[in-house]
């Protein structure tokens, strides 16, 4: 067990120096080639303050989860599967980015391209899990115990997982510090998981994704010196669903994730009721943005939501605990 401590206590070591070296010489890069954010004109008016601020931070990512894992997980398909979850989605995001930026293309990737990328990604990534990892097509039921078997149905709902996790992230980075410290405490969640369970790569994984998160956090916080662009949005969400996937959490994740999932619902909610009766639910979605319309300061509704997934993982454990009490992993 002090074993297992110290790995999560190197991975996460390895991985936050990684981002704190790499910040100092990304960031002036990055402002020197004039890779700079482009505010919503319609979003909230204190944003607009935030024109030019450095993006596509989130290439810090690549490099501390891959040194801060491999280092230290062992070679074997589960490292891989974990990496290639974060990384193959980053890679959609940079590239995305990287056309906004640098073709000066304000909208990147149409919605069509980049959500038929994710699908050709999720089905590689699904395919591979059940057919060469073996990975259950079981899943686990909360609190009850038990488990329901999707068979032939378990790809196309790791597909939605994949997909919906993601673009749910990538929709929560609209606050300064808010994407990156919710996934903070949701891969810290995910490492106590994985100690329980007693599964290397995701320790490891994990302890790596939280040093990662914060070290970028150190460049995002309140004012952010830079963003993470959807490279680091889309690596993030990639790497919680891969999370929930080699857990057989995936049920669970809408607890866990629960900031991730009011920020989808609300923006479902207002596109929805907009068009069917062309009233607003919300001031602005997605949710952060209702609330800093609503008089809250933009420190305020990131550390209020991070207080709320600190609350959502500790539920998430009490019901884990339970469901260990029902059934055997």
């Amino acid at each position: 067990m002090n074993d297992m401590w110290q790995m999560i206590g190197f991975a996460f070591a390895i991985s936050l120096a990684v981002c704190l070296m790499i910040g100092p010489v990304l960031i002036p890069a990055l402002q020197r080639l004039k890779f700079g954010q482009s505010i919503r004109s319609d979003g909230p008016e204190r944003h607009l303050q935030k024109q030019g601020t450095p993006t596509m931070g989130g290439v810090m990512f690549f490099f501390s989860l891959i040194l801060g894992t491999l280092f230290l997980a062992g070679d074997s398909y589960f490292t891989y599967f974990l990496l290639a979850c974060a990384l193959g989605f980053g890679l959609i995001g940079f590239i995305d980015d990287y056309i906004k930026i640098v073709k000066k293309r304000s909208l990147g990737l149409t919605a069509k391209q980049k959500i038929v990328g994710q699908l050709v990604l999720s089905i590689v990534l699904s395919v591979v899990a059940v057919n060469v990892m073996q990975i259950s097509t079981e899943v686990l039921l909360p609190i009850v115990g038990g488990s329901v078997e999707f068979g032939a149905m378990y790809i196309p709902f790791l597909i939605f997982l994949l997909v919906g996790t993601t673009n749910a992230v990538n929709l929560t980075d609209g606050l300064d510090g808010l994407a990156s410290g919710v996934t903070l405490i949701v891969a810290l969640g995910y490492t106590l998981i994985g100690v329980l369970q007693g599964q290397m790569a995701v320790i490891v994984f994990s302890a790596a994704l939280a040093g990662s998160c914060l070290g970028f956090l150190v460049f995002n916080h309140h004012p952010a010196k830079v963003f993470m662009g959807d490279t680091g949005s889309l690596l993030l969400g990639g790497a919680v669903a891969a999370l929930a996937i080699m857990t057989k959490t995936e049920l669970l994740l809408p607890l866990i994730g629960i900031i991730y999932v009011s920020e989808v619902v609300s923006d479902i909610i207002q596109v929805g009721v907009y068009k069917w009766k062309k009233v607003r639910v919300f001031k602005m979605a997605p949710l952060h943005h209702h609330f800093e319309l609503c008089g809250w300061s933009e420190t305020k509704v990131v550390r209020v939501f991070w207080a709320v997934t600190a609350i959502a993982v500790l539920l998430t454990l009490l019901c884990y605990s339970m469901m260990m009490g029902n059934i055997r992993l």
